[in-house]
């Protein structure tokens, strides 16, 4: 039984899930769901995930709606948003909230993210 951290990674672009699977998959066990409504129930199989990034802007839910909606049932995890665009004033209210701890530019820096994972799991 794996005792790595537990990631899920929701996109709607098949390219990102598989490089973001690709570059985290050493340190992490990486989940990845195509959407929103996959994501939601990717936590219910696997609810022991304690990372949870999502791109923000999907087709029917994008990352912000899908996030609260699972921060409501887990409060308990740590959430991250991935844009491709600049921060947005949702993104922005979503920080400040604590609604996330953080948010991502495209094409990500795999450092960046690392970085902040590791300081949300220690707890800082």
């Amino acid at each position: 039984m794996s005792n790595r951290v537990k990631l899920l990674y929701v996109d709607d672009e098949e390219l990102n899930l598989q490089l973001f699977a690709i570059n985290f998959k050493k340190q992490f066990e990486v989940h990845t769901a195509f959407n929103g409504f996959e994501g939601l129930e990717l936590l219910e199989k696997h609810p022991d995930t304690l990372i949870i990034v999502s791109d923000m802007k999907m087709p029917k839910m994008n990352g912000i709606e899908f996030i609260k909606i699972a921060k409501e049932k887990y409060p308990e995890k740590k959430f991250f948003i991935l844009t491709g665009f600049g921060i947005t004033e949702e993104i922005n209210h979503a920080l400040e909230s604590g609604l996330i701890l953080d948010y991502f530019r495209k094409p990500f820096n795999i450092t960046e993210i690392k970085s902040s994972i590791n300081s949300a799991i220690a707890g800082k």
